[in-house]
């Protein structure tokens, strides 16, 4: 355990050079490729530093744990998926339509590749205090997604349009983690969040 398992993973802002940049990059890479061949457990940290050719030490200085490192990778894959929302009008006359969209399309995304889903919502099912920013991260990228499709253009939300959404991400979560232990199918994530979404933005 590093000693800094306390604090957080470092973010692309408070890196200063684009070596550094780079480095976490090449990181989160390895991360992303390792859980995709194996899920959780072949995400071990000399592995990561080896394949992505960092030192150990180095390694825990970007981040303090496996943990750490995992639900990183999880807020770069939403990065990449919230900004698919940006690029072009969501398709749906109605909130619920557009919010069910971007929902759809996201846990396709995450169930074609079962093994990187794994590693990655166990992370954040195992994650403690200690991930807290990370945790929140995730959070807001998955927030952002929502409130876009619930109200594409509007710049200025209201605190219910924000709470709506942060209820429709962690049911979302829920279901995803249910699909990952097995307890649900893909087709019961989706009548679940369709349900939840009607009930929320009726």
């Amino acid at each position: 355990m590093s000693t800094n398992s306390l604090s957080g993973s470092l973010t692309v802002d408070e890196l200063g050079s684009a070596a550094q940049r780079e480095r976490r990059k090449r990181i989160l890479d390895t991360t992303i490729a390792l859980a995709s061949k194996g899920g959780f457990d072949a995400v071990q940290m000399r592995a990561v530093a080896e394949q992505a050719d960092v030192a150990l030490g180095t390694l825990y200085r970007y981040f303090p744990s496996k943990i750490h490192l995992l639900v990183s990778a999880l807020g770069r894959e939403f990065e990449v998926a919230e900004a698919a929302t940006r690029e072009k009008p969501i398709p749906g006359d109605t909130p619920h339509e557009r919010v069910m969209y971007v929902l759809t399309r996201t846990t396709r995304g995450l169930q074609k590749d079962p093994h990187l889903t794994e590693a990655l919502t166990r992370a954040f099912m195992f994650a403690d205090a200690s991930v807290q920013n990370e945790i929140h991260a995730v959070g807001m990228l998955l927030t952002s997604m929502l409130t876009r499709a619930m109200h594409p253009g509007k710049t200025e939300l209201s605190d219910e349009d924000v709470a709506i959404a942060k209820v429709i991400g962690d049911v979302w979560l829920s279901a995803l983690v249910g699909w990952v232990t097995g307890r649900t199918t893909a087709d019961d994530v989706n009548t679940q969040m369709d349900v939840a979404v009607g009930l929320l933005l009726r």
